[in-house]
């Protein structure tokens, strides 16, 4: 069982940063690929980005590329989305995601391929 818990979130203006961070409660964290989700009122749950079980690769929607960045400690079981230059439009719920994946490089990009998720944090933006 993998328990998920997302910290960071609260209200920042457009244009500054924020960073959310997800704690992993689990045996072999680098066993599995990370995600990072959110859902805005009335909204779909999206897809922001993701990183491997290395760390080494990542993959961002369009809509964050150049503005978020994914990254993940092993050894502490924990996972970094660094949001700048943030919009309005950024405002949501944010949810990290898990999954067991056997290659060190993958990248799991689908919403129903992750096993677990967090609570969320939100993020509100204010223009």
């Amino acid at each position: 069982q993998v328990q998920l818990v997302e910290s960071g979130g609260g209200l920042v203006q457009a244009g500054g940063s924020l960073r959310l961070s997800c704690a992993a409660s689990v045996r072999t964290f680098s066993n599995y690929a990370m995600g990072w989700f959110r859902q805005a009122p009335g909204k779909e749950r999206e897809f922001v980005g993701a990183i491997s079980r290395s760390g080494y690769t990542t993959y961002y929607a369009d809509s964050v590329k150049g503005r978020f960045t994914i990254s993940r400690d092993n050894a502490k079981s924990t996972v970094i989305l660094q949001m700048n230059s943030l919009k309005p439009e950024d405002t949501a719920v944010y949810y990290c995601a898990a999954d067991p994946v056997p290659d060190f490089a993958q990248v799991v990009i689908s919403m129903r391929q992750y096993d677990y998720w967090g609570q969320g944090t939100q993020v509100t933006v204010s223009s």
